[in-house]
Protein backbone atom coordinates (compact mmCIF):
# COMPACT_ATOMS: atom_id res chain seq x y z
CA UNK A 1 0.00 0.00 0.00
CA UNK A 2 1.37 3.41 -0.98
CA UNK A 3 2.16 5.75 1.91
CA UNK A 4 -0.19 8.72 2.39
CA UNK A 5 0.58 12.12 0.93
CA UNK A 6 1.19 14.78 3.61
CA UNK A 7 -0.80 18.01 3.74
CA UNK A 8 0.73 21.45 4.23
CA UNK A 9 -1.35 24.20 5.87
CA UNK A 10 -0.45 27.71 4.65
CA UNK A 11 -1.70 30.68 6.69
CA UNK A 12 -1.22 34.37 5.91
CA UNK A 13 -2.83 37.76 5.50
CA UNK A 14 -4.81 36.47 2.49
CA UNK A 15 -6.36 33.59 4.44
CA UNK A 16 -5.79 29.88 5.01
CA UNK A 17 -5.45 27.07 2.47
CA UNK A 18 -3.83 23.65 2.11
CA UNK A 19 -1.64 21.98 -0.49
CA UNK A 20 -0.89 18.27 -0.88
CA UNK A 21 2.50 16.72 -1.54
CA UNK A 22 5.27 15.89 -2.21
CA UNK A 23 6.05 13.91 -4.33
CA UNK A 24 3.42 15.63 -6.52
CA UNK A 25 2.49 19.05 -5.20
CA UNK A 26 -0.96 20.51 -5.83
CA UNK A 27 -3.71 22.46 -4.10
CA UNK A 28 -5.83 20.37 -1.72
CA UNK A 29 -9.21 21.51 -2.99
CA UNK A 30 -11.12 19.25 -0.59
CA UNK A 31 -10.33 21.84 2.07
CA UNK A 32 -12.40 24.95 1.39
CA UNK A 33 -10.11 27.94 1.47
CA UNK A 34 -10.80 30.40 4.31
CA UNK A 35 -10.29 33.89 2.86
CA UNK A 36 -10.49 35.70 6.20
CA UNK A 37 -7.65 38.16 6.79
CA UNK A 38 -7.69 37.39 10.54
CA UNK A 39 -6.70 33.70 10.71
CA UNK A 40 -4.42 34.27 13.69
CA UNK A 41 -3.85 30.65 14.77
CA UNK A 42 -4.13 27.09 13.43
CA UNK A 43 -2.83 23.63 14.35
CA UNK A 44 -3.01 19.94 13.50
CA UNK A 45 -3.65 17.21 16.05
CA UNK A 46 -0.67 15.04 17.07
CA UNK A 47 -1.71 12.24 14.67
CA UNK A 48 -2.72 14.65 11.89
CA UNK A 49 -6.34 13.47 11.77
CA UNK A 50 -7.82 16.82 12.92
CA UNK A 51 -7.19 20.41 11.94
CA UNK A 52 -8.41 23.46 13.90
CA UNK A 53 -8.17 27.19 13.24
CA UNK A 54 -9.67 30.52 14.31
CA UNK A 55 -10.57 33.02 11.57
CA UNK A 56 -11.47 35.99 13.78
CA UNK A 57 -15.17 35.07 13.87
CA UNK A 58 -15.37 31.41 14.94
CA UNK A 59 -13.08 28.48 15.73
CA UNK A 60 -13.53 25.46 13.42
CA UNK A 61 -12.50 21.80 13.73
CA UNK A 62 -12.36 19.58 10.63
CA UNK A 63 -11.28 16.04 9.79
CA UNK A 64 -8.26 16.02 7.47
CA UNK A 65 -9.40 12.92 5.53
CA UNK A 66 -12.54 14.51 4.03
CA UNK A 67 -12.37 18.03 5.57
CA UNK A 68 -15.81 17.51 7.07
CA UNK A 69 -16.68 20.22 9.59
CA UNK A 70 -16.90 18.55 13.02
CA UNK A 71 -17.38 21.52 15.36
CA UNK A 72 -17.74 25.29 15.27
CA UNK A 73 -17.15 27.21 18.48
CA UNK A 74 -18.19 30.80 19.10
CA UNK A 75 -14.63 31.85 19.98
CA UNK A 76 -13.58 34.79 17.76
CA UNK A 77 -10.52 35.93 19.73
CA UNK A 78 -8.61 32.68 20.25
CA UNK A 79 -4.82 33.02 19.93
CA UNK A 80 -3.81 29.64 21.38
CA UNK A 81 -4.94 26.16 20.30
CA UNK A 82 -3.90 22.67 21.47
CA UNK A 83 -5.41 19.21 20.88
CA UNK A 84 -4.76 16.40 23.36
CA UNK A 85 -2.76 13.36 22.07
CA UNK A 86 -5.82 11.09 21.66
CA UNK A 87 -7.99 13.87 20.12
CA UNK A 88 -10.27 13.95 23.17
CA UNK A 89 -9.88 17.56 24.36
CA UNK A 90 -9.45 20.88 22.57
CA UNK A 91 -7.74 23.58 24.67
CA UNK A 92 -8.25 27.24 23.65
CA UNK A 93 -6.69 30.39 25.10
CA UNK A 94 -7.79 34.01 24.72
CA UNK A 95 -6.12 37.12 26.07
CA UNK A 96 -7.04 37.63 29.72
CA UNK A 97 -9.04 40.77 30.55
CA UNK A 98 -9.63 41.73 34.18
CA UNK A 99 -12.82 43.36 35.45
CA UNK A 100 -13.30 47.13 35.15
CA UNK A 101 -13.38 47.57 38.92
CA UNK A 102 -10.22 45.49 39.41
CA UNK A 103 -12.06 42.25 40.06
CA UNK A 104 -11.11 38.97 38.42
CA UNK A 105 -12.07 38.62 34.78
CA UNK A 106 -13.88 35.76 33.13
CA UNK A 107 -11.99 32.48 32.57
CA UNK A 108 -9.99 32.62 29.34
CA UNK A 109 -8.68 29.02 29.12
CA UNK A 110 -11.39 26.63 27.95
CA UNK A 111 -11.30 22.84 27.55
CA UNK A 112 -13.82 21.31 25.10
CA UNK A 113 -14.83 17.68 24.64
CA UNK A 114 -14.28 16.97 20.92
CA UNK A 115 -16.95 14.26 20.87
CA UNK A 116 -19.80 16.33 22.27
CA UNK A 117 -18.49 19.84 21.60
CA UNK A 118 -19.29 20.88 25.19
CA UNK A 119 -16.99 22.92 27.44
CA UNK A 120 -15.86 20.60 30.26
CA UNK A 121 -13.76 23.09 32.23
CA UNK A 122 -12.67 26.76 32.27
CA UNK A 123 -9.65 28.28 34.02
CA UNK A 124 -8.15 31.72 34.44
CA UNK A 125 -4.70 31.72 32.79
CA UNK A 126 -3.28 35.24 32.74
CA UNK A 127 -0.01 34.67 30.87
CA UNK A 128 0.28 33.17 27.40
CA UNK A 129 3.65 31.62 28.27
CA UNK A 130 3.13 27.91 29.00
CA UNK A 131 -0.63 28.45 28.83
CA UNK A 132 -1.57 25.00 27.56
CA UNK A 133 -2.18 22.00 29.84
CA UNK A 134 0.14 19.08 29.07
CA UNK A 135 -0.96 15.50 28.61
CA UNK A 136 0.83 12.18 28.81
CA UNK A 137 0.76 10.18 25.58
CA UNK A 138 -2.13 8.00 26.77
CA UNK A 139 -4.07 10.99 28.25
CA UNK A 140 -4.20 9.29 31.65
CA UNK A 141 -2.53 12.38 33.12
CA UNK A 142 -2.97 16.08 32.40
CA UNK A 143 -0.96 18.74 34.25
CA UNK A 144 -0.73 22.52 34.55
CA UNK A 145 1.44 24.88 36.60
CA UNK A 146 -0.49 27.02 39.11
CA UNK A 147 0.87 29.06 42.05
CA UNK A 148 4.08 27.22 43.01
CA UNK A 149 2.67 23.79 42.28
CA UNK A 150 1.99 21.45 39.40
CA UNK A 151 -1.60 20.19 39.49
CA UNK A 152 -2.44 16.80 37.97
CA UNK A 153 -5.78 15.57 36.62
CA UNK A 154 -6.49 11.95 35.70
CA UNK A 155 -8.46 10.57 32.72
CA UNK A 156 -9.52 14.10 31.66
CA UNK A 157 -11.60 14.61 34.81
CA UNK A 158 -10.92 18.29 35.49
CA UNK A 159 -13.31 18.62 38.43
CA UNK A 160 -10.93 16.85 40.82
CA UNK A 161 -7.21 17.58 41.29
CA UNK A 162 -5.89 14.03 41.59
CA UNK A 163 -2.36 14.97 42.69
CA UNK A 164 -0.12 17.95 43.40
CA UNK A 165 3.63 18.50 43.17
CA UNK A 166 4.34 21.44 45.43
CA UNK A 167 7.71 23.21 45.24
CA UNK A 168 8.33 26.80 46.23
CA UNK A 169 8.61 29.02 43.11
CA UNK A 170 8.42 26.15 40.61
CA UNK A 171 8.33 27.95 37.27
CA UNK A 172 8.30 25.23 34.60
CA UNK A 173 7.79 21.51 34.09
CA UNK A 174 7.95 18.93 31.31
CA UNK A 175 6.13 15.60 31.06
CA UNK A 176 7.97 12.67 29.52
CA UNK A 177 6.70 11.41 26.14
CA UNK A 178 5.10 8.03 25.64
CA UNK A 179 2.82 5.88 27.76
CA UNK A 180 2.48 5.27 31.50
CA UNK A 181 4.39 5.46 33.86
CA UNK A 182 4.77 9.18 33.29
CA UNK A 183 7.82 11.08 34.54
CA UNK A 184 7.94 14.79 35.36
CA UNK A 185 10.87 17.21 35.17
CA UNK A 186 10.40 20.39 37.23
CA UNK A 187 12.54 23.54 37.35
CA UNK A 188 12.90 25.80 40.40
CA UNK A 189 14.94 29.01 39.90
CA UNK A 190 17.52 29.90 42.55
CA UNK A 191 17.12 32.81 44.95
CA UNK A 192 19.07 34.47 47.77
CA UNK A 193 22.31 32.69 46.93
CA UNK A 194 20.68 29.26 46.59
CA UNK A 195 21.23 27.41 43.30
CA UNK A 196 18.57 26.63 40.72
CA UNK A 197 17.67 22.96 40.30
CA UNK A 198 15.85 20.50 38.07
CA UNK A 199 14.34 17.36 39.59
CA UNK A 200 12.83 14.29 38.01
CA UNK A 201 9.86 12.47 39.56
CA UNK A 202 7.81 9.46 38.57
CA UNK A 203 4.08 10.03 38.83
CA UNK A 204 2.49 9.90 41.41
CA UNK A 205 5.43 9.51 43.84
CA UNK A 206 5.98 13.14 44.92
CA UNK A 207 6.20 12.95 48.73
CA UNK A 208 9.12 12.09 50.98
CA UNK A 209 12.80 13.10 50.87
CA UNK A 210 13.73 10.25 48.50
CA UNK A 211 10.84 10.74 46.08
CA UNK A 212 12.92 12.46 43.36
CA UNK A 213 14.55 9.93 41.03
CA UNK A 214 17.18 12.45 39.89
CA UNK A 215 18.33 15.93 40.85
CA UNK A 216 20.69 18.49 39.30
CA UNK A 217 21.48 21.89 40.81
CA UNK A 218 23.38 24.72 39.12
CA UNK A 219 24.04 28.45 39.33
CA UNK A 220 23.80 31.01 36.49
CA UNK A 221 20.24 30.28 35.36
CA UNK A 222 17.51 32.86 34.75
CA UNK A 223 15.54 30.35 32.69
CA UNK A 224 15.86 26.82 31.35
CA UNK A 225 14.59 24.65 28.53
CA UNK A 226 14.02 20.96 29.31
CA UNK A 227 14.09 18.42 26.49
CA UNK A 228 13.16 14.76 27.00
CA UNK A 229 14.42 12.10 24.60
CA UNK A 230 11.85 9.93 22.80
CA UNK A 231 12.30 6.97 25.17
CA UNK A 232 11.89 9.09 28.34
CA UNK A 233 15.24 7.97 29.76
CA UNK A 234 17.02 11.34 29.98
CA UNK A 235 16.52 15.11 29.89
CA UNK A 236 18.78 17.80 28.44
CA UNK A 237 18.57 21.08 30.35
CA UNK A 238 19.86 24.28 28.76
CA UNK A 239 20.35 26.88 31.51
CA UNK A 240 20.54 30.51 30.33
CA UNK A 241 21.26 33.88 31.89
CA UNK A 242 20.02 37.11 30.34
CA UNK A 243 23.37 38.88 30.82
CA UNK A 244 26.91 37.57 30.43
CA UNK A 245 28.72 39.26 33.32
CA UNK A 246 32.10 38.68 31.66
CA UNK A 247 30.95 40.84 28.74
CA UNK A 248 31.98 38.19 26.23
CA UNK A 249 28.55 37.80 24.63
CA UNK A 250 25.29 39.72 24.32
CA UNK A 251 23.45 36.37 24.22
CA UNK A 252 24.04 35.90 27.94
CA UNK A 253 25.58 32.70 29.23
CA UNK A 254 24.38 29.15 28.58
CA UNK A 255 25.32 25.80 30.07
CA UNK A 256 24.07 22.36 29.08
CA UNK A 257 23.23 19.67 31.65
CA UNK A 258 22.35 16.00 31.20
CA UNK A 259 20.03 14.26 33.69
CA UNK A 260 19.06 10.58 33.41
CA UNK A 261 16.16 8.84 35.15
CA UNK A 262 18.64 6.42 36.77
CA UNK A 263 20.02 9.33 38.80
CA UNK A 264 23.11 10.09 36.71
CA UNK A 265 23.81 13.71 35.79
CA UNK A 266 26.62 15.63 34.14
CA UNK A 267 27.58 18.96 32.62
CA UNK A 268 28.09 18.57 28.87
CA UNK A 269 31.61 19.87 28.19
CA UNK A 270 31.63 22.00 25.03
CA UNK A 271 35.11 22.50 23.50
CA UNK A 272 34.41 26.03 22.21
CA UNK A 273 33.35 29.06 24.26
CA UNK A 274 30.25 31.02 23.34
CA UNK A 275 26.47 30.73 23.24
CA UNK A 276 24.51 27.49 22.80
CA UNK A 277 22.29 28.04 19.76
CA UNK A 278 20.45 24.72 19.54
CA UNK A 279 20.17 21.31 21.22
CA UNK A 280 18.28 18.40 19.60
CA UNK A 281 17.80 14.71 20.37
CA UNK A 282 17.97 12.07 17.68
CA UNK A 283 14.87 9.90 17.36
CA UNK A 284 16.95 6.89 18.48
CA UNK A 285 17.30 8.57 21.94
CA UNK A 286 20.96 7.53 22.17
CA UNK A 287 22.63 10.67 20.82
CA UNK A 288 22.09 14.41 20.63
CA UNK A 289 23.50 17.30 18.61
CA UNK A 290 24.62 20.66 20.02
CA UNK A 291 25.34 23.82 17.97
CA UNK A 292 27.49 26.20 20.03
CA UNK A 293 30.38 28.66 20.22
CA UNK A 294 31.18 32.08 18.84
CA UNK A 295 30.85 32.28 15.06
CA UNK A 296 31.84 30.30 13.10
CA UNK A 297 29.97 27.91 15.38
CA UNK A 298 30.79 24.28 16.08
CA UNK A 299 28.36 21.36 15.95
CA UNK A 300 29.04 18.10 17.80
CA UNK A 301 27.24 14.77 18.30
CA UNK A 302 27.34 13.42 21.88
CA UNK A 303 26.37 10.00 23.22
CA UNK A 304 24.54 9.20 26.49
CA UNK A 305 27.83 9.41 28.39
CA UNK A 306 28.14 13.01 27.16
CA UNK A 307 31.25 12.03 25.19
CA UNK A 308 31.70 13.56 21.72
CA UNK A 309 31.14 11.07 18.90
CA UNK A 310 31.50 13.26 15.80
CA UNK A 311 32.56 16.88 15.31
CA UNK A 312 31.19 18.69 12.25
CA UNK A 313 33.87 21.38 12.48
CA UNK A 314 33.00 25.08 12.29
CA UNK A 315 30.65 26.96 10.00
CA UNK A 316 27.95 29.66 9.74
CA UNK A 317 25.19 27.79 11.59
CA UNK A 318 22.82 28.28 14.53
CA UNK A 319 20.28 25.44 14.24
CA UNK A 320 20.08 21.66 13.85
CA UNK A 321 17.18 19.50 12.60
CA UNK A 322 17.04 15.69 12.69
CA UNK A 323 14.76 14.00 10.18
CA UNK A 324 11.71 12.28 11.77
CA UNK A 325 13.45 8.92 11.22
CA UNK A 326 16.76 10.20 12.64
CA UNK A 327 18.83 9.15 9.62
CA UNK A 328 19.58 12.66 8.28
CA UNK A 329 20.70 15.83 10.06
CA UNK A 330 20.48 19.36 8.67
CA UNK A 331 22.76 22.05 10.13
CA UNK A 332 21.61 25.54 9.13
CA UNK A 333 22.33 29.23 9.65
CA UNK A 334 19.08 31.21 9.68
CA UNK A 335 18.04 34.58 11.12
CA UNK A 336 21.00 36.95 10.81
CA UNK A 337 23.00 34.35 8.82
CA UNK A 338 22.74 33.68 5.08
CA UNK A 339 20.66 30.51 5.15
CA UNK A 340 23.44 28.06 4.33
CA UNK A 341 22.52 24.43 5.08
CA UNK A 342 24.53 21.22 5.40
CA UNK A 343 22.67 17.92 4.93
CA UNK A 344 24.44 14.95 6.58
CA UNK A 345 24.01 11.18 6.37
CA UNK A 346 24.05 10.21 10.06
CA UNK A 347 24.93 6.55 9.52
CA UNK A 348 28.15 7.26 7.62
CA UNK A 349 28.71 10.88 8.80
CA UNK A 350 28.93 11.92 5.16
CA UNK A 351 27.88 15.25 3.66
CA UNK A 352 25.00 14.84 1.17
CA UNK A 353 24.40 18.41 -0.04
CA UNK A 354 24.92 22.09 0.80
CA UNK A 355 21.88 24.08 -0.37
CA UNK A 356 21.21 27.71 0.53
CA UNK A 357 17.85 29.21 1.53
CA UNK A 358 18.44 32.96 1.62
CA UNK A 359 16.38 34.98 4.13
CA UNK A 360 14.73 31.83 5.55
CA UNK A 361 13.16 32.24 8.98
CA UNK A 362 11.58 28.76 9.30
CA UNK A 363 12.56 25.14 8.68
CA UNK A 364 10.57 21.92 9.09
CA UNK A 365 11.01 18.32 7.98
CA UNK A 366 8.23 16.63 6.03
CA UNK A 367 7.03 13.51 7.91
CA UNK A 368 8.33 11.29 5.07
CA UNK A 369 11.95 12.16 5.97
CA UNK A 370 12.81 12.90 2.32
CA UNK A 371 11.70 16.51 1.99
CA UNK A 372 11.76 19.67 4.05
CA UNK A 373 10.37 23.18 3.81
CA UNK A 374 12.06 26.55 4.32
CA UNK A 375 9.99 29.71 4.60
CA UNK A 376 10.34 33.46 4.97
CA UNK A 377 7.55 34.50 7.34
CA UNK A 378 6.21 37.72 8.80
CA UNK A 379 6.71 39.38 11.26
CA UNK A 380 10.34 38.14 11.29
CA UNK A 381 10.69 39.47 7.74
CA UNK A 382 7.87 41.39 6.09
CA UNK A 383 9.29 41.37 2.55
CA UNK A 384 10.04 38.46 0.24
CA UNK A 385 7.58 36.17 2.03
CA UNK A 386 7.15 32.68 0.62
CA UNK A 387 8.29 29.08 0.97
CA UNK A 388 10.25 26.37 -0.83
CA UNK A 389 9.91 22.58 -0.64
CA UNK A 390 13.25 20.78 -1.02
CA UNK A 391 14.53 17.25 -1.48
CA UNK A 392 17.39 16.52 0.92
CA UNK A 393 19.83 16.24 -2.02
CA UNK A 394 19.46 20.00 -2.49
CA UNK A 395 16.84 20.14 -5.28
CA UNK A 396 13.93 22.60 -5.03
CA UNK A 397 10.68 20.79 -5.92
CA UNK A 398 8.27 23.68 -5.39
CA UNK A 399 8.49 27.40 -4.77
CA UNK A 400 5.74 29.82 -3.76
CA UNK A 401 6.03 33.60 -3.38
CA UNK A 402 3.10 35.42 -1.80
CA UNK A 403 1.43 38.16 -3.88
CA UNK A 404 2.43 41.79 -3.38
CA UNK A 405 1.12 43.52 -0.26
CA UNK A 406 0.41 40.18 1.45
CA UNK A 407 2.26 38.35 4.20
CA UNK A 408 2.97 34.71 5.03
CA UNK A 409 2.51 33.94 8.73
CA UNK A 410 2.83 30.16 9.09
CA UNK A 411 3.36 26.91 7.20
CA UNK A 412 2.91 23.57 8.99
CA UNK A 413 3.09 19.92 7.90
CA UNK A 414 0.41 17.43 8.80
CA UNK A 415 1.93 15.09 11.45
CA UNK A 416 1.76 11.28 11.33
CA UNK A 417 2.26 8.59 13.95
CA UNK A 418 5.58 6.74 14.07
CA UNK A 419 6.05 3.96 11.53
CA UNK A 420 3.90 5.40 8.73
CA UNK A 421 7.02 6.56 6.87
CA UNK A 422 9.96 4.15 7.34
CA UNK A 423 13.47 5.40 6.56
CA UNK A 424 14.54 4.87 2.95
CA UNK A 425 18.12 4.31 1.70
CA UNK A 426 19.96 7.61 1.30
CA UNK A 427 20.85 8.78 -2.20
CA UNK A 428 23.58 11.30 -3.03
CA UNK A 429 22.72 12.05 -6.64
CA UNK A 430 20.53 15.21 -6.74
CA UNK A 431 16.88 14.48 -7.53
CA UNK A 432 15.53 16.45 -10.53
CA UNK A 433 13.81 19.60 -9.32
CA UNK A 434 11.06 21.72 -10.80
CA UNK A 435 12.76 24.98 -9.78
CA UNK A 436 16.38 25.91 -10.62
CA UNK A 437 18.53 26.43 -7.55
CA UNK A 438 19.44 30.02 -6.85
CA UNK A 439 23.13 30.70 -6.84
CA UNK A 440 23.98 32.99 -3.99
CA UNK A 441 26.50 35.64 -4.93
CA UNK A 442 29.33 35.82 -2.41
CA UNK A 443 29.26 39.14 -0.60
CA UNK A 444 32.32 41.29 -1.21
CA UNK A 445 34.25 42.30 1.88
CA UNK A 446 34.36 46.04 2.60
CA UNK A 447 37.53 47.75 1.42
CA UNK A 448 38.37 51.33 2.36
CA UNK A 449 38.77 53.74 -0.59
CA UNK A 450 42.56 53.88 -0.24
CA UNK A 451 42.86 50.12 -0.90
CA UNK A 452 40.28 49.65 -3.66
CA UNK A 453 42.73 49.93 -6.58
CA UNK A 454 45.37 47.76 -4.96
CA UNK A 455 45.81 43.99 -5.16
CA UNK A 456 43.58 41.97 -2.81
CA UNK A 457 45.48 40.02 -0.19
CA UNK A 458 43.84 36.80 1.01
CA UNK A 459 43.19 36.90 4.74
CA UNK A 460 40.89 34.78 6.83
CA UNK A 461 39.34 36.19 9.97
CA UNK A 462 38.83 32.66 11.35
CA UNK A 463 40.54 29.39 10.63
CA UNK A 464 37.85 26.86 9.73
CA UNK A 465 37.93 23.49 11.46
CA UNK A 466 37.13 20.46 9.27
CA UNK A 467 34.71 17.69 10.33
CA UNK A 468 36.33 14.84 12.23
CA UNK A 469 35.39 11.74 14.17
CA UNK A 470 36.04 12.07 17.88
CA UNK A 471 35.61 8.39 18.74
CA UNK A 472 38.69 7.02 20.58
CA UNK A 473 40.76 4.52 18.59
CA UNK A 474 40.21 0.89 19.65
CA UNK A 475 43.89 0.49 20.58
CA UNK A 476 43.82 3.49 22.88
CA UNK A 477 42.62 3.13 26.43
CA UNK A 478 40.11 5.90 27.21
CA UNK A 479 41.41 8.35 29.81
CA UNK A 480 39.48 9.17 32.95
CA UNK A 481 38.04 12.67 33.33
CA UNK A 482 40.64 13.56 36.00
CA UNK A 483 43.55 12.33 33.86
CA UNK A 484 42.21 14.20 30.85
CA UNK A 485 41.86 17.39 32.91
CA UNK A 486 45.42 17.09 34.25
CA UNK A 487 46.77 16.43 30.74
CA UNK A 488 45.09 19.57 29.43
CA UNK A 489 46.55 21.60 32.31
CA UNK A 490 50.07 20.31 31.59
CA UNK A 491 49.75 21.03 27.87
CA UNK A 492 48.42 24.55 28.51
CA UNK A 493 51.23 25.28 30.98
CA UNK A 494 53.87 23.99 28.57
CA UNK A 495 52.42 26.02 25.67
CA UNK A 496 52.31 29.18 27.81
CA UNK A 497 55.98 28.77 28.79
CA UNK A 498 57.05 28.27 25.17
CA UNK A 499 55.06 31.29 24.05
CA UNK A 500 56.54 33.57 26.69
CA UNK A 501 60.04 32.27 25.91
CA UNK A 502 59.58 32.90 22.19
CA UNK A 503 57.98 36.32 22.52
CA UNK A 504 60.08 37.99 25.24
CA UNK A 505 63.35 39.45 23.87
CA UNK A 506 66.20 37.83 25.79
CA UNK A 507 68.84 39.75 27.73
CA UNK A 508 71.51 38.27 25.44
CA UNK A 509 69.73 39.62 22.36
CA UNK A 510 69.32 43.02 23.94
CA UNK A 511 72.96 42.99 25.08
CA UNK A 512 74.11 41.93 21.61
CA UNK A 513 72.10 44.71 20.03
CA UNK A 514 73.56 47.13 22.53
CA UNK A 515 77.13 45.99 21.81
CA UNK A 516 76.68 46.24 18.06
CA UNK A 517 75.17 49.71 18.26
CA UNK A 518 77.42 52.61 17.32
CA UNK A 519 78.89 54.69 20.11
CA UNK A 520 76.57 57.58 20.94
CA UNK A 521 77.64 61.09 21.75
CA UNK A 522 77.37 61.85 25.47
CA UNK A 523 75.68 64.93 26.84
CA UNK A 524 78.24 65.46 29.59
CA UNK A 525 75.68 64.72 32.32
CA UNK A 526 76.03 61.12 33.62
CA UNK A 527 72.38 61.03 34.85
CA UNK A 528 71.04 62.17 31.49
CA UNK A 529 73.26 59.69 29.64
CA UNK A 530 71.92 56.90 31.87
CA UNK A 531 68.30 57.88 31.13
CA UNK A 532 69.02 58.01 27.37
CA UNK A 533 70.59 54.57 27.52
CA UNK A 534 67.56 53.10 29.37
CA UNK A 535 65.12 54.72 26.93
CA UNK A 536 66.99 53.28 23.92
CA UNK A 537 66.98 49.87 25.59
CA UNK A 538 63.17 50.06 26.03
CA UNK A 539 62.66 51.26 22.44
CA UNK A 540 64.80 48.38 21.13
CA UNK A 541 62.64 45.92 23.10
CA UNK A 542 59.51 47.53 21.61
CA UNK A 543 60.97 47.03 18.12
CA UNK A 544 61.45 43.34 18.91
CA UNK A 545 57.83 43.07 20.08
CA UNK A 546 56.53 44.85 16.97
CA UNK A 547 58.41 42.39 14.76
CA UNK A 548 56.82 39.50 16.65
CA UNK A 549 53.38 41.09 16.29
CA UNK A 550 53.91 41.60 12.55
CA UNK A 551 54.80 37.93 12.14
CA UNK A 552 51.37 36.96 13.50
CA UNK A 553 52.26 36.17 17.10
CA UNK A 554 49.63 37.13 19.70
CA UNK A 555 51.07 39.33 22.45
CA UNK A 556 50.27 39.48 26.13
CA UNK A 557 48.39 42.48 27.50
CA UNK A 558 51.50 43.99 29.14
CA UNK A 559 53.45 43.62 25.86
CA UNK A 560 50.75 45.49 23.93
CA UNK A 561 50.85 48.23 26.57
CA UNK A 562 54.65 48.54 26.06
CA UNK A 563 54.13 49.10 22.32
CA UNK A 564 51.51 51.76 23.04
CA UNK A 565 54.12 53.74 25.07
CA UNK A 566 56.52 54.02 22.09
CA UNK A 567 55.54 57.58 21.08
CA UNK A 568 55.89 58.88 24.63
CA UNK A 569 59.36 57.27 24.96
CA UNK A 570 60.52 58.74 21.61
CA UNK A 571 59.40 62.21 22.71
CA UNK A 572 61.20 61.85 26.02
CA UNK A 573 64.40 60.67 24.26
CA UNK A 574 64.28 63.59 21.83
CA UNK A 575 63.90 66.08 24.68
CA UNK A 576 66.85 64.58 26.57
CA UNK A 577 69.13 64.56 23.51
CA UNK A 578 68.24 68.17 22.71
CA UNK A 579 68.80 69.15 26.32
CA UNK A 580 65.28 70.49 26.80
Amino acid sequence: MAPPTPLLAVRGSDGLHMIQGPPKIANFDVFQRDCSKNCKVSTFSKDGKLFVWCNGEVTNVVSTTDCKLLHTFDLPKVVGLEISPKNTILATWQTYISGKDGTAGVPNLQLYDLKTGKCVKSFIQKKMENWSPRWSGDEKICARNVNNEVQFFENNNFDIIANKLHLQKVSDFALSPGEHPCKVAVYVPGSKGAPSFVRLYQYPNFTGPQSAIANKSFFKADRVTMLWNSKATAVLVTASTDVDKTGASYYGEQTLHYIAVNGESAVVQLPKNGPIYDVVWNKNATEFCVVYGFMPAKATIFNLKCDPVFDFGTGPRNAAFYSPQGHILVLAGFGNLRGQMEVWDMKNYKLISKPTASDATFFSWCPNGEHFITATCSPRLRVGNGYKIWHYTGSILYKYDVPDNTELWQVSWQPFVDGVFPAKPIVYQPVPGEVPAEESKPAQAYRPPALRNKPVTSYKLHEEEPPQSTKPQSSEKPMSKTALKNQKKREAKKAAKQEVKAEEPSEAVLQGNQDSAPTTVTTGDPETDKKIKNLKKKLKAIEQLKELQASGKSLEKNQVEKIQKEDALLKELEDLELGV
